[in-house]
């Protein structure tokens, strides 16, 4: 039986083998796959970086291990090939491990993933493990080779991280020259965020023909709109001259000050039409817990939110289903005297309807509007709570800083969504302090997530030479 489960292994005769990592992609959103291979020691470490096969390297001298390109087949069916000869693999090396990174996504939304061991010289089927718990990895160690008295085998491993290849390599030993992700690890400024085991399911194992290979101090003090603590009022913001968002300089970090509802609004960024649709903008105030119908019919797109609260209660904003039930969050906060960015994906297709709740009954206000008024992250930003940037550019590396809350605690976080409403995760830490990550080319909005001051700037040629794609 050569199909296995997860954390399964069995022996292999040692012949020359070639891999492949195959999933479905069809249509315009079509998910890249990159597939790697680390050469790892008995140390459980790479013995330099010369030991990683990926894009960038994708032929190890001393052992043979290469990257043999990519094929499709009918339906859909991409498989990425590596070619593994035993006999050639460097005594020092222990273990090959193959894994793969999933660009501007996660593999919670790859479909039909699975690993393919084949021999190279008869194709007879030597290993099959099909990945059936992935979530919001964007890296995923799929299988491994190993040495077991005096031979081979090869074990399915099924194990994740959030922030893509660099981090992974990173547990294995990793030391590039000028690589941001190293630095951080060395000076503890790094939360490991290495994925416990999923809980998706997906389809089982295909057997469709794989295709062969071709080869922060306190916010500043701000006007707020008078909040009606009777009902919800309605009122369209006019669309006329830019909208300014003020940065009140204090300390190393500046605190974003959301203007008042009366401002105008107008396009900010270069986002494509197909993220968001264009609409006259909306405002509601009230208090507690209320349901609220804006009234618009709205096409497919991200529907941006922004939320004005005076205490330090807690505030959520959901969507909800046509039966008023919960449904896609678009903002949750206790930041005290808020004034919050969120977002939410709306299908196009059910009513659009909100819930906003205040723990213990607080005044709100609420205005919707659309994603093209976002402040672009085309250089250094500041901020203090939650919000939502609009991304355009290329591949790049990102600075973050967090400040933390007025009791000097933590937590930031970036998530990235892409058009449909897609997410992953780019940057998180549980405490204050520096660190870096990447991006991935636009159009993307960038979810900040944060009780604290924050900054984050770009750094122009992804996070080291090493890990920059070369087109």
């Amino acid at each position: 039986m050569t199909q296995i489960i997860k954390g399964a292994n069995l022996p292999l005769s040692g012949e020359p083998m070639r891999v492949a990592v195959v999933r479905r992609s069809e249509g315009p959103d079509e998910l890249r796959i990159d597939p790697a291979a680390l050469l790892v020691a008995a140390d459980d470490k790479v013995r330099g970086p010369e030991d990683l096969v990926f894009y960038n390297q994708p032929e190890h001298g001393g052992s043979g291990v290469r990257l043999a390109g990519s094929a499709r087949a009918e339906g859909g069916v991409v498989a990425d090939w590596l070619e593994i000869d035993p006999g050639r693999v460097e005594p020092d090396v222990r273990r090959i491990v193959v894994a793969a990174s999933c660009e501007g996504a996660t593999f919670g939304e790859v479909t039909g993933l699975y690993l393919r061991v084949v021999s190279a010289a008869t194709g007879e089927q030597l290993a099959l493990y099909a990945v059936e718990d992935a979530t919001t990895e964007t890296a995923l160690l799929l299988g491994e080779f190993y040495r077991r008295d005096g031979g081979w085998k090869f074990r399915a491993l099924g194990q994740g991280y959030a922030s893509g290849l660099p981090r992974l390599a990173a547990d294995f030993g990793f030391s590039v020259p000028g690589d941001d992700t190293a630095e951080d690890e060395r000076e503890g400024e790094r939360e490991d965020d290495r994925l416990p085991d999923g809980t998706v399911t997906h389809d089982a194992a295909p057997v469709h023909r794989i295709p062969e290979p071709v080869a922060a101090p306190e916010p500043a003090a701000v006007a707020v709109t008078p909040f009606d603590a009777a009902t919800p009022s309605v009122r369209a913001a006019p669309a006329a001259p830019p909208a300014s968002l003020v940065v009140a300089k204090s300390g190393a970090l500046g605190h974003l000050v959301m203007p008042p509802f009366s401002a105008p609004l107008t396009r900010c960024n270069d986002l494509p039409s197909e993220m968001g649709p264009e609409f006259t903008p909306v405002e509601f105030s009230g208090r507690g817990k209320e349901d609220i119908d804006p009234g618009l019919t709205l096409p497919k797109g991200f529907v941006v939110v922004d939320v004005l609260k005076e205490d330090d209660r807690l505030i959520e904003v959901v969507t909800l289903t046509v039966r008023k039930r919960a449904w896609r969050q678009a903002l949750i906060s206790a930041v005290p005297q808020l004034r919050g960015v969120g977002v939410f994906h709306h299908d196009g297709h059910t009513p659009l309807r909100l819930r906003v709740e205040t723990w213990g009954g607080g005044a709100w206000t609420i205005r919707l509007r659309p994603v093209s008024t976002l402040r672009p992250f085309d250089g250094p930003l500041e901020g203090v709570g939650p919000d939502v940037l609009a991304y355009t550019g290329g591949e790049t590396g990102v600075r973050y800083r967090c400040q933390g809350d007025e009791k000097k605690e933590g937590f930031f976080g970036v998530n990235v969504l892409r058009r449909g409403g897609h997410q992953q995760s780019a940057f998180c830490r549980l405490d204050r302090g520096r660190g870096s990550g990447a991006l991935p080319a636009g159009p993307r909005l960038l979810v900040v997530d944060t009780r604290g001051g924050w900054s984050m700037e770009p750094r122009q040629g992804g996070i080291g030479g090493f890990w920059t794609r070369r087109r």
